[in-house]
């Protein structure tokens, strides 16, 4: 997976579309980290599946709150996709992201409702 061009990809999405993607890979996330190798490392990925759900629900709330401090998306991708020294916290990544890029379709929606 080229981490370039899915920086870009997700920079060019609007702010919804990112809330959206996010929470669809939260959802794949769980479901990856369901399916078991049977060689006892299932608590290894449940925690890795909470620490990523931890903080992708936090980028996403950012994200629809428009907060100026949240992460760049850079700095998100690279987190998602980046190498690992765990191979199988790796592949729930690369997979669950994988799944999701297969089915996600933008609205280019790129208009919230801030009273700020």
């Amino acid at each position: 997976m080229n981490i370039q061009s899915e920086i870009e990809f997700f920079a060019d999405l609007g702010l919804v579309d990112k809330a959206r993607f996010v929470a669809r890979l939260l959802y794949e996330i769980a479901e990856e980290a369901k399916v078991g190798a049977g060689d006892g490392t299932d608590l290894q990925r449940y925690r890795f599946a909470n620490e990523m759900t931890q903080r992708l629900s936090r980028f996403a709330y950012q994200l629809l709150s428009e907060d100026a401090a949240r992460p760049q998306d850079d700095v998100v991708i690279r987190m998602l996709l980046g190498g690992r020294a765990d191979k199988n916290a790796e592949r729930i990544m690369h997979n669950a992201y994988r799944r999701v890029l297969l089915g996600f379709e933008s609205f280019d929606t790129t208009v919230l409702m801030n009273p700020h």
